[in-house]
């Protein structure tokens, strides 16, 4: 059988062979399938379904058709249209309102930790530019689950707004405008409006730092233990360290309607 190693993304090891990706398997490989599962009993087609492992122990997926950010530089239009962020926030609150529900296994086991509990949903808890799968102007779904885990809804959309608003700071470190931010207000609360988000949007004052220190400790922390992946997103640490602050100095009326 012929393997195409897959580009994108920040994982390594993924190929598609006869239609199917290939990875290889992790110690929460078995949960986030047996969440694959639900979501497809559920109808849900927006996602990979789990095939199971192969005779290398290697977990197997159904392949997404469509197109993906990869490393483009600069980005397809797409990645900054208002109605693919609609589409994002369609997607999180479906998959929100399915995965609330979600009984796991008795060995229950996330790459990011923790334990469902009454109140939690299961976040994709990556779901970004770089995770989407896109057909011209409409989102397919998003892929590379591993790092799935139960959640606030508010602490997984907040890694969305960072990456698709966005609310992460701009790479060369230039000051935002007051356009820029009227901009990035405009689009947090399109999300949210999209998402149907009732709640006191206030809160994201707070969980968007929280969410991109989150993010920053994990990547040092497994870079510091030797991940090839993860030393090559000491960048992105960074930038999610400088995301956290400067998303505390906007103001209340930001966040606010």
């Amino acid at each position: 059988m012929r393997e195409e190693a897959l580009p994108g993304g920040n994982t390594t090891g993924a190929v598609l062979i006869d239609g199917t990706i290939r990875k290889p398997a992790a110690a929460w490989t078995a949960t986030v399938h047996a969440l694959l599962r639900h979501l497809e009993r559920a109808g849900f087609d927006a996602a990979p379904r789990a095939l199971g492992f192969d005779e290398q122990g290697r977990e197997m997926l159904t392949y997404l058709p469509g197109e993906t950010l990869g490393g483009r530089v600069p980005r397809p239009a797409w990645a900054s249209a208002d109605a693919m962020l609609t589409q994002v926030g369609q997607w999180l609150r479906r998959v929100h309102d399915l995965t609330a529900g979600f009984t796991p296994p008795d060995d229950e086991h996330w790459f990011i930790g923790g334990a469902m509990a009454p109140g939690l949903v299961v976040g994709h808890q990556d779901a970004a530019p770089h995770n989407a799968v896109v057909d011209g102007d409409r989102l397919v779904g998003f892929c590379d689950w591993d790092i799935a885990g139960p959640s606030t809804r508010e602490f997984d959309l907040a890694f969305s707004a960072l990456t698709w608003v966005p609310l992460a700071s701009p790479h060369d470190r230039t000051p935002l405008s007051d356009d820029d931010r009227r901009e990035r207000s405009r689009r947090l609360h399109l999300l949210l409006d999209a998402y149907g988000y009732d709640g006191d949007r206030g809160v994201f004052a707070t969980v968007v730092p929280q969410r991109a220190r989150r993010q920053a400790g994990v990547i040092r922390r497994t870079a510091d233990a030797g991940d090839p992946a993860s030393i090559a997103l000491l960048p992105v640490a960074e930038l999610l360290e400088r995301s956290a602050a400067d998303a505390e100095t906007l103001p209340d009326t930001f966040w606010r309607r």
